[in-house]
């Protein structure tokens, strides 16, 4: 079987309108625009340690229904960081926060309705 190296790889994310997309997700996941918006694009980088780079795309239609692919954010602090993206922009579609093998989390939507969610691992989680 032949394999491929792509090199790096990105996440693209469709929303209406790039600058406020880029307002939330900049600081909801400490990211930079290192570039002006070119075209339909806005390029987002992590600031200061390596992550994933997010580019946003400027798409004419809404979001429609659930997400195929989704943002899944770590925190130890559950409550402290879905207060943090609420007052970014963010919406918390769960009620209440959701249980399963010792992980807390909300599903929150980012302003243009991108389901994503916010994680709180079991205390015996190895943070990095």
């Amino acid at each position: 079987m032949q394999t491929y190296d792509y090199g790096t790889f990105l996440i693209v994310l469709d929303c209406a309108d790039l600058n406020r997309s880029a307002d939330f997700w900049c600081p909801a996941l400490g990211y930079d625009r290192p570039f002006p918006t070119s075209g339909p694009y806005l390029q987002l980088v992590a600031q200061a340690r390596g992550g994933v780079e997010l580019l946003l795309q400027q798409v004419p239609e809404r979001k429609g229904e659930k997400n195929r692919l989704h943002l899944d954010l770590r925190t130890p602090d559950l409550d402290a960081e879905v207060a943090r993206l609420q007052q970014l922009g963010a919406t918390v579609i769960t009620d209440d926060p959701l249980l399963e093998h010792d992980w807390l989390w909300h599903v929150l939507a980012d302003p243009d309705g991108n389901e994503f969610c916010v994680l709180q691992p079991p205390a015996d989680f190895p943070w990095p």
